[in-house]
């Protein structure tokens, strides 16, 4: 009695403190992903007030949180969307792999951490954070915008990018042979492949399957089956959030618009008691000795980032301002950096992973925003004034001063 008794207080005043900091970051309209983070690292390991008996429900409701997050993107796309943006956007998830992924596999080498932990860092350094991009993109009304198409297009790649990740870091984790990795990464890839062709062309049968008029009904349907497939894709070595991934995919229609609705909730609470989960699997005195490495990581692939979305909206015939404005949204990283970080935590291939991965997200969670806001402003600032020639160096170089600026929007490039 009295250990539950205990267990109430502990897991009353985590959910009470994480709705409170939710409060606070929504006043100053900024994500709350970091406050998360530090309350875990202040009621963790080596904090001010570790946790007793709450810590293993914590630890489960953390794996819910990772299945929801990963259910409520799939429910936002189609598989005929999925499939169109692999057709039309592949070479813009190329280019997002190569820029941001290569810096975080080349500082675990650096580090000497071995090839494990660098396949682990480059899915950190790549993956944008769908979550708090999709916020600040409303925060700001930018969500009709012409560039906005763009970075959706590259965030629904990297999620589909996910699907083959996870596998292949489930399976170096866990140590398995060249054949067996190999055998798990098929598994993954045939399961992807038929849940979209069933989702194609089965899409509706399946929605009306799970379809029910009793929000009370269905909320159960769409969690149990969500649940169920992802434990099997657990126990066949693929991923948990895979398996949640794809059956949002399958759901189409108003069957996904009513999950969406009644799993919001759901999703927001479990994924806020994951980034604490983390939190409390990192010792505060393990973060100064990464904080230079994090920092250094954090600016080079801020700069990544905007260089992937200006590319990318430029190839898709944006203007300039929206060129950068797509690249200054794209740097925020959060929910699947810290998946990613979690699952080789875990594993324990490399203590002081988690800790860089920790303060990597932190800059970039708070920087995030910030990039998305200013990087437009900034660079038509420092553009203008490069281009403004005094009229005598203008005469020099054999060109009138009027003919070298460049318009900042283009005739035919849409919205500013």
């Amino acid at each position: 009695m009295h250990s539950s008794a205990v267990f109430l207080i502990e897991f009353g005043a985590i959910i009470l403190a994480l709705g409170l900091l939710g409060r606070f970051a929504g006043r100053f309209q900024f994500s709350p992903i970091p406050l998360y983070l530090l309350a875990g690292l202040a009621f963790g390991k080596g904090g001010l007030l570790p946790l007793g008996t709450s810590e293993e429900f914590v630890a489960i409701g953390a794996e819910i949180g990772v299945i929801l997050l990963l259910l409520m993107l799939g429910l936002e796309y189609t598989a005929s969307d999925l499939v169109s943006n692999l057709k039309t956007q592949y070479p813009a998830g190329l280019v997002d792999f190569t820029l941001n992924a290569l810096p975080g596999a080349g500082m675990a080498l650096l580090l000497g951490w071995g090839p494990v932990a660098a396949v682990v860092l480059a899915g950190v350094t790549w993956i944008s954070s769908s979550g708090v991009i999709a916020k600040v993109m409303g925060d700001l009304g930018r969500l009709g915008n012409r560039e906005t198409p763009v970075i959706l297009s590259i965030l629904v790649l990297e999620d589909l990018a996910m699907a083959v990740y996870l596998p292949i870091i489930t399976a170096l984790l866990a140590g398995v042979s060249l054949a067996a990795g190999s055998l798990t990464l098929a598994i993954a890839l045939g399961v992807a492949g038929l849940v979209l062709f069933l989702a194609v062309r089965f899409g509706r049968v399946i929605s009306r399957f799970v379809s029910s008029d009793d929000p009370e009904k269905l909320l159960l349907v769409v969690l149990g089956l969500t649940l169920l497939v992802a434990g099997i894709a657990q126990q066949l070595q693929v991923s948990a959030a895979v398996g949640a991934f794809l059956v949002g995919i399958a759901l189409s229609g108003e069957v996904a618009e009513g999950a969406h609705n009644l799993l919001s909730p759901l999703r927001d609470l479990f994924a806020a008691v994951f980034f604490v989960f983390f939190g409390l699997h990192t010792d505060p005195a393990s973060i100064p000795p990464v904080i230079l490495p994090a920092l250094a990581l954090a600016a080079v692939t801020a700069a990544t980032k905007i260089a992937t979305g200006y590319w990318a909206a430029r190839r898709a015939g944006i203007s300039v301002k929206g060129r950068w404005r797509a690249g200054g949204t794209l740097v925020a990283r959060g929910e699947f950096s810290i998946v990613i970080a979690g699952l080789a935590v875990t594993a324990g291939i490399e203590p002081a992973l988690g800790p860089l991965a920790t303060a990597y997200v932190l800059v970039l969670v708070i920087v995030g925003p910030l990039t998305a806001r200013y990087t437009e402003p900034i660079a038509t600032y420092l553009t203008g004034r490069r281009r403004k020639a005094p009229p005598v160096e203008a005469a020099r170089a054999g060109a009138p001063a009027a003919e070298s600026l460049e318009p900042a929007e283009g005739g035919t490039a849409g919205r500013a």
